[in-house]
């Protein structure tokens, strides 16, 4: 029989139990940019428009190593003139903001790379992940709980017992790898309409491994040692 409160005929060791697992990624993201100017509203948007579309389209090329592709912020604004009076339009300026996710870090670097050779368009990137179900996190879980018990069990073997039960199990916190990298973080501006449009080689882009971290506290009640 057990006890939740500490007695001699049944003592009590609580512990803290640790995990830390570094993987290799399984999904990276980048964000695209395209941007359009012109001097007439409508001509800004068109050109705008057909940007997305070709992008959209050189991306989705791309097949099942393209596991996500999202349209996020787009804007359409005048430039007013710095000097004279009134609110002169001098030109439009348009934007509209793409994310994708991809899980094939060869393609990866050929589409980041063709994406960047494209007319003004600007990629960031990328930036490594684990998926939120990775086998990855319930790994760092389990590995977490064996070293509380291990800790448990070198405890009660210094005070030449051993284990009875275990009282309580608390998942302390799980902790996901940072997305942003620090340091391989890259930014492309797009090629001009003016230089070669020959296909650029392909990038090659080395994943960044990834740390999850695991945190458990355990109680155990112990067999009463002898003092």
């Amino acid at each position: 029989m057990t006890t939740d409160t500490p007695t001699p005929a049944a003592p009590h060791v609580s512990v803290r139990g640790e995990a830390h697992l570094d993987v290799e990624p399984e999904i990276a993201r980048i964000d695209i940019t395209l941007t359009a100017r012109d001097t007439d509203r409508a001509t800004t948007l068109d050109r705008l428009t057909h940007r997305n579309a070709h992008i959209l389209d050189l991306t989705r090329s791309y097949g099942e190593a393209v596991e996500k592709l999202e349209t996020g912020a787009f804007s359409i604004a005048p430039e007013t003139a710095r000097h004279g009076r009134g609110d002169r339009i001098r030109a439009y300026q348009g934007r509209v903001r793409l994310t994708a996710e991809l899980n094939d870090f060869t393609a990866l670097g050929e589409l980041t790379t063709r994406l960047a050779d494209q007319e003004a368009t600007r990629i960031d990137g990328p930036w490594w992940a684990l998926r939120p179900d990775s086998p990855a996190y319930a790994e760092a879980r389990r590995l977490a709980v064996h070293d509380a018990v291990q800790r448990a069990r070198a405890y009660s073997t210094a005070l030449g017992t051993t284990l009875a039960a275990l009282l309580e199990l608390s998942d302390t916190g799980l902790l996901p790898p940072p997305t942003t990298l620090r340091g391989n973080r890259m930014a492309f501006a797009a090629a001009t309409a003016d230089e070669p449009t020959d296909e650029p080689t392909p990038l090659d882009l080395e994943p960044r491994r990834q740390t999850v971290t695991a945190d458990v506290t355990a109680r155990f009640t112990m067999h009463p040692p002898t003092l």
